[in-house]
């Protein structure tokens, strides 16, 4: 029997076959070959003694590792923009880590009724992730605005929402389903960052798709990436890429540079490449160190 594994806990996972759920352990071999069943991925199962069985993972698409997540198709980036505070070196990362996994991004700006949209700090935000040339969606997800918007991009696709802590992933989620599925939690007043409510990757059937609902975290790993093709992973520096006086300018000391040239001509947001800049920075120090 095939079928995909729509939860994780403990050892245990849970495998939809045919509208039904089937509980599972691993089979040994997997741990013995540094395979571990992730939420997401395309199975065979068996029934042992009345004991559901995975026998077989089928070959992943891709492979997030924070939240981990196997064969997404696009992921909802939430970003609260107050309760907590904005932090774009996360947006960025989790935007990279999303281009490196080859995702469709749509960025969910929430808590409009928090914030007046007109504010320099919050045109600046909402104008940068524009013009990587991300699809963006407006959302106040308690009172359900803007709710309808995340349905229709759900058909066909399998959706991962990702986000700092506190920022309303699990609100959308129990919004678009239409019942509370999820803990909702509050965000600590103290430490002003949300609280981590949710406790396991879930995928969920909503509209002809999946989505799959993720703990909060506020740090990811990108240091691993090749200095060479971090370019690639920023969309906005596609249409420049090749224009440079040198091959294999990966553009940061080179003279002759067509994609600072851009940033120079506002063409490129500014904060972008400071960050493909910092990134790049860290990616060499550390490849240095070996």
């Amino acid at each position: 029997m095939q079928g995909i594994i729509t939860k994780g806990i403990s050892g245990f996972y849970y495998i939809e076959v045919d509208k039904k759920i089937i509980e599972c352990k691993a089979r040994g071999k997997f741990r013995y070959n540094s395979l571990v069943p992730m939420v997401g991925d395309n199975v065979e199962v068996s029934i042992k003694n009345g004991k559901g069985v995975i026998d077989k993972i089928y070959p992943r698409k891709n492979r997030l590792i924070r939240p981990a997540v196997a064969n997404v198709t696009q992921a909802l980036l939430v970003v609260a923009l107050k309760n907590p505070d904005v932090n774009l070196d996360l947006i960025n990362r989790l935007l990279l880590n999303c281009e490196y996994n080859g995702l469709k991004v749509i960025v969910c700006f929430n808590k409009l009724d928090l914030v007046d949209m007109r504010s320099q700090n919050i045109e600046d935000v909402v104008d940068m992730i524009k013009s990587c040339g991300y699809k963006t969606i407006f959302l106040k997800a308690k009172d359900g605005y803007g709710i309808d918007d995340i349905i229709d991009i759900l058909d066909n696709n399998v959706t991962v929402f990702c986000g700092a802590s506190g920022v309303g992933k699990s609100t959308i989620l129990n919004a678009v389903v239409g019942k509370q599925l999820m803990e909702t939690g509050d965000i600590s007043e103290k430490l002003k960052r949300g609280k981590h409510t949710t406790r396991h990757s879930e995928i969920i059937e909503v509209n002809n798709g999946f989505v799959v609902d993720t703990p909060g975290f506020s740090s990811i790993d990108i240091d691993f990436m090749d200095k060479l093709e971090l370019q690639n992973y920023f969309p906005e520096f596609i249409d420049y890429i090749g224009g440079c006086k040198f091959t294999g300018c990966i553009h940061y000391k080179e003279p002759s540079c067509a994609v600072k040239k851009a940033v120079e001509d506002g063409k490129i947001n500014a904060r972008r490449y400071e960050f493909y800049i910092k990134t790049l920075e860290s990616i060499i120090n550390k490849s240095n160190k070996w």
